[in-house]
């Protein structure tokens, strides 16, 4: 696995402006006002002159006032709603979580992909032009912003964004991590053999993500036997330990924990001791892993557009929590699981 969050996916290939309901509702009520002014009785003897007075002018002064309210309105929405997606990589993931979003979110939305502004400051660019939301996409995208405090960022494809945003009051999002819940969840079905489950983790890396993890795990009938790695160097020596104290083994994405050298080691120790693996990406389950869960970038993409359609309708982002990836896209390795003899009960995903 690459170093580097940007680099997670490299072995993949690479609007309507309605008007808003605020100023609908304006627009009706000023109707109504309207209408409610010319009918009303005329405080003078000469009922009839009054009226045909009063009516021509009440109706230019509130076709004026409509007019002007949408003027104004549309001016300051159309400033607000306007998003700005920086983008670190023009690469398929992210890509499709752009088009997540953008179908969950209608709003306008200008792209700047980061390899493209060498020599650019995209902060200051930003600062300059003031859009109502950023969008940040990938590791590289979210460092380039995180320093903004004046406009609401929502941040999507990067791995474990709790520790960028922590302070951050600004700072919101969708994290790669797919619910724990979700996971097991489905683990339980494919896997009703299974009880013990082994995973390695960095307490800096993926601590909060592997303690909601073992809530949940208890929760679907599994135990979750935690091992905390300071080193990729430890794993070899942890694992050995682990052999007969664990049904499978649960490869997250920690960047401690999986490197090119472990990962080679864990799934050789897989296929020696007959432990199955389960992964987060279809690359490990060619090498061996049984079951793949991965996040579904478009769906992803849409989370941050429900996200953004919140900040926008009037939510402060502050009052937004980072969330989890709710979708799992589920693959099997069948030739893994006859070596082993594991049932599986599930199909994989189409």
């Amino acid at each position: 696995m690459h170093r580097h969050n940007d680099q997670y996916y490299s072995h993949q290939p690479d609007r309507v402006n309605n008007y808003p309901s605020s100023y609908i509702v304006l627009s009706n009520s000023t109707d109504r006002i309207d209408n409610q002014l010319i009918q009303a009785p005329a405080r003078t003897g000469q009922s009839g002159t009054a009226h045909s007075r009063t009516k021509p002018l009440f109706s230019r002064l509130c076709i004026f006032f409509t007019v002007f309210s949408i003027m104004f309105f549309h001016s300051f929405f159309a400033q607000a709603g306007d998003i700005t997606a920086v983008i670190s990589l023009n690469i398929k993931p992210y890509n499709d979580a752009l088009a997540g979003f953008e179908s969950a979110c209608n709003c306008k939305v200008k792209k700047i992909i980061v390899p493209e502004m060498k020599g650019i400051n995209i902060r200051k660019k930003l600062h300059k032009e003031k859009p109502g939301l950023i969008l940040a996409i990938g590791m590289s995208a979210l460092n380039r912003v995180k320093d903004i405090k004046n406009i609401p960022v929502v941040s999507v494809m990067t791995l474990n964004p709790e520790s960028t945003a922590s302070g951050r009051g600004n700072i919101s999002g969708v994290s790669m991590n797919i619910d724990p819940a979700k996971q097991f969840s489905v683990l339980r079905e494919v896997l009703p053999g299974v009880k013990k489950i082994g995973v390695l983790y960095d307490p800096a890396q993926t601590g909060g993500f592997v303690k909601d993890a073992e809530l949940s795990s208890a929760s679907a009938g599994f135990r979750l036997i935690r091992k905390e790695m300071r080193s990729s160097k430890d794993v070899p020596s942890v694992l050995k330990n682990m052999k007969g104290k664990i049904d499978a083994l649960w490869m997250i994405p920690d960047l401690t924990v999986v490197t090119p050298e472990t990962v080679e080691f864990i799934l050789l120790y897989s296929i020696e001791n007959q432990i199955p693996v389960i992964t987060f990406s279809d690359k490990y389950l060619e090498m061996g892993a049984l079951i793949s869960l991965e996040i579904n970038a478009h769906d992803i993409g849409k989370q941050a557009g429900e996200i953004a359609g919140k900040v926008l309708s009037g939510t402060e982002i502050k009052h937004i929590p980072m969330i989890y990836s709710r979708k799992a896209d589920v693959k099997i390795n069948w030739k893994t699981a006859e070596k082993m003899g594991i049932t599986v009960n599930r199909k994989e995903d189409n």
